[in-house]
C-alpha cells in the first residue's frame, strides 16, 4: 500500500469477507511508510483529555445515549493494566482517534462484568480493546486501521496471548474481516451490563499467529498490518502492565514479530 492509497482503507475493505486460502507463508522485505498522523500511548492528563474528546465525539454519532457518559475520563482509563492509544493529526495536533486496551495481569477484564469467559481463555494472557473511536471522513478509515495495528503490535510485544473485544452491529463485521473468531459458538449478541445493556458480539484474536493467518487468507490489509513499518505508530512509553515499567520498540527485520 503506497502513500497514495492511504484513503482507500475503506469500511468495505474492513468488512470484506476474507476466504481462507491455505498456502505457504513467505517472508517478504519490510517497507517503510509515513502516515499523515501519529499513534502513540497516552502519557499524561492532557493526552487523556484529547483521547476522551475524540471518543465522546465518535460515540455521539453512533450511540448518543452512551456518549453523554463519556465526556470525562472513565475509571478504567487510569487503572493499572490499562493503556490508551491516541491518534493525532500532524497538521494541527488535533485528536483523530483513540483506543483503550486493558490487560488481565492485575485483575479481571471489563467484559467479565457481563460474561464468564470460556476455559480456553481464562488462563491466558489477555488484552481487551474498548472505546475505539475515530474522526469522520475518509481519514477515519485509515486511523481505525492504524489503531488496530498499534493494538496488535502492543500485544505482540507485551506477550499477550489473545485479544478480546466486544462489538455491536455492524462493527462486528470489521473484526470478523480481521479474522477475529467468536468466543461463544453461537456468535450471539449478548447484552453487556457494563455497557448499558447494549447487545455485543464477543470475539477474540490469537496474537502470535496473526500474521501467518492474514497471509494464509491473502488479507487485503496484510501489507499495511505486517509488511510495512510505520514510524508514526509508536507503542513505546510507560508501560502500565509489564513489571519493568518500560517496553522496548519492536525492531523489525523482514516481518513483524521477528525481533533483532
Amino acid at each position: 500500500m503506497g502513500a497514495h492509497d492511504y484513503f482507500e482503507v475503506t469500511d468495505e475493505i474492513l468488512a470484506k469477507e476474507i476466504p481462507i486460502q491455505w498456502k505457504a507463508f513467505e517472508k517478504v522485505p519490510m517497507a517503510e511508510e509515513r502516515l499523515p498522523f501519529t499513534v502513540r500511548v497516552v502519557q499524561d492528563e492532557a493526552d487523556l483529555r484529547k483521547a476522551v474528546q475524540i471518543r465522546q465525539a465518535a460515540y455521539g454519532r453512533h450511540v448518543p445515549e452512551l456518549a453523554e457518559l463519556l465526556r470525562v475520563p472513565e475509571p478504567y482509563d487510569r487503572e493499572k493494566g490499562t493503556v490508551v492509544l491516541l491518534a493525532e493529526s500532524k497538521l494541527d495536533g488535533s485528536p483523530l482517534g483513540s483506543l483503550r486496551l486493558q490487560s488481565n495481569r492485575y485483575g479481571k477484564l471489563g467484559i467479565e462484568q457481563s460474561v464468564e469467559l470460556p476455559e480456553w481463555l481464562k488462563y491466558c494472557s489477555l488484552a481487551e480493546g474498548t472505546r475505539l473511536g475515530v474522526s469522520e471522513g475518509r481519514i477515519g478509515h485509515v486511523v481505525k486501521a492504524a489503531l488496530i495495528k498499534a493494538f496488535y503490535l502492543y500485544c505482540l510485544e507485551s506477550d499477550i496471548d489473545w485479544i478480546v473485544i466486544t462489538a455491536r452491529r455492524p462493527l462486528d463485521r470489521q473484526y470478523e474481516a480481521f479474522l477475529y473468531q467468536d468466543v461463544y459458538p453461537s456468535g450471539e449478541f449478548i447484552p453487556m451490563r457494563h455497557i448499558g445493556n447494549i447487545p455485543h458480539r464477543v470475539m477474540a484474536f490469537e496474537v502470535k499467529s496473526g500474521e501467518a493467518r492474514w497471509a494464509e487468507a491473502d488479507h487485503p490489509l496484510l501489507d499495511f498490518m505486517c509488511r510495512t513499518r510505520h514510524p508514526d505508530i509508536d507503542v513505546n512509553g510507560d508501560d502500565l502492565k509489564l513489571p519493568n515499567n518500560r517496553m522496548r520498540q519492536p525492531q523489525f527485520s523482514n516481518r513483524i514479530g521477528t525481533r533483532q
